[in-house]
């Protein structure tokens, strides 16, 4: 039976490396979401990945009315991120707001224009972080970053709450430090101690085959601390 995997921020790092691992897989196609089109389809060449612009601090339900993608979607993926590290009384309204937009809002709208497309089981799986797992250690400079990141773990709770009458799951991955370009950006020198593959072999996994197990759960995945 085919399945259909719709990534969202797939266009670099650990969205990237989704797209390459849910690619290698038979009867399924993926659906590869990123503002950076050209980057996406220089990159994707095979048969079962189409992608398609979505830029996530954008219109969002406008631009995926327009896409019109076709269900039923089994997996979502919201993997779009923004990292500023700054510190806070250097924080402008526009860090603020694009950050809060394109780390939750955005998600939430892109949740909410695709929820005709789900599958009645679905699997939504946000893409959070430990900066915003409650008690974990944080990184200075992060306060936009990871109070976002720490919003998105609320919607995943409150939704699940929401749609608990329902077969639909959605689960929260609070990630450690993965080597990506929007780390190495943010954070120059630092190495961090997981590649992008790794942490996309370990996300597919959890998105395939723990809908069933989790419903509304905000779980940390990192080898390191934070």
């Amino acid at each position: 039976m085919n399945k259909s995997v719709v990534i969202l921020g797939a266009s670099q790092g650990i969205g990237a490396a989704l797209v390459d691992h849910f690619a290698q897989m038979a009867d399924t196609t993926v659906i590869a979401l990123s503002r950076n089109l050209d980057k996406m389809s220089g990159r994707f060449l095979q048969k079962n990945v189409r992608c398609y612009r979505l830029d996530i601090a954008g219109e969002v339900q406008n631009q995926l009315a327009q896409i019109n993608l076709e269900g039923p979607i089994d997996i979502l993926i919201n993997n779009a991120g923004l990292l500023i590290n700054k510190p806070f009384e250097q924080l402008s309204h526009q860090d603020l707001t694009e950050s809060y937009q394109v780390n939750v809002i955005g998600i939430m709208e892109a949740t909410q224009a695709l929820l005709p497309q789900l599958a009645t089981d679905a699997h939504i799986v946000n893409i959070s972080s430990m900066g915003g797992f409650q008690g974990s250690l944080k990184f200075a400079g992060l306060a936009a970053y990871s109070t976002s990141k720490a919003a998105l773990c609320a919607f995943t709770e409150l939704f699940a709450e929401e749609y608990k009458a329902t077969s639909l799951r959605m689960n929260c991955l609070c990630l450690g430090a993965v080597q990506t370009e929007m780390l190495s950006a943010a954070f120059p020198g630092y190495i961090a101690p997981t590649s992008p593959a790794e942490m996309a072999q370990f996300i597919a996994n959890f998105a395939l085959h723990n809908g069933a197990f989790f419903n509304g759960k905000i779980i940390p995945v990192s080898s390191s601390n934070p």
